[in-house]
C-alpha cells in the first residue's frame, strides 16, 4: 500500500519519481513531449522539452487564461526555437525558467522537476503533483 499524504489523498507523501521517455525522445529546440498529470487536484497536462542540452517540464497551462500553450500537439517552441510561446495568445516564456518574457501573461510557468540519468527523462511528484492514474 502506498504512503499516504496528511490529506489522505492516496497519493505518495514522498515525492516520487515518473519515467517520462528516452533521452532522445527530446531534441533540443524541438518538439516536446505532453504527459497526464493531477495538479492541485484536477486532472492536467504536462510537458517536457529540451533547450541547450538541458530538459525542462511546466504544467501546460498558459498564465494569461488556463489553457494549453501547444499550438500543434507537443509544439512549445516558437519558430525560432528560443522561447516557449502560447499559441493562442502569444506570450512568451524562458524555456530555463519558465518566466513571462512579453505579451499577455500574468507570472511564469509551473514548474515540473525533472532528472535525466542513464538515457531516461523523469518526472517528479510535488505535493500538489501527481501521475494520473
Amino acid at each position: 500500500m502506498p504512503d499516504v499524504g496528511a490529506t489522505g489523498s492516496g497519493h505518495p507523501a514522498k515525492p516520487i519519481s515518473v519515467d517520462l521517455c528516452a533521452s532522445d525522445a527530446l531534441v533540443d529546440g524541438g518538439a516536446g513531449l505532453s504527459f497526464d498529470v493531477v495538479y492541485c487536484a484536477r486532472p492536467a497536462r504536462g510537458f517536457a522539452v529540451r533547450f541547450r542540452g538541458r530538459v525542462y517540464a511546466y504544467l501546460n497551462q498558459c498564465r494569461h487564461v488556463p489553457i494549453e500553450l501547444d499550438y500543434q500537439t507537443n509544439q512549445f517552441f516558437d519558430v525560432s526555437g528560443n522561447w516557449l510561446i502560447c499559441a493562442t495568445h502569444g506570450a512568451m516564456y524562458a524555456p530555463e525558467t519558465g518566466a513571462c518574457l512579453g505579451g499577455p501573461c500574468r507570472g511564469g510557468l509551473a514548474k515540473i522537476d525533472v532528472t535525466e540519468h542513464a538515457g531516461r527523462v523523469r518526472w517528479h511528484t510535488a505535493p500538489n503533483l501527481f501521475p494520473a492514474d
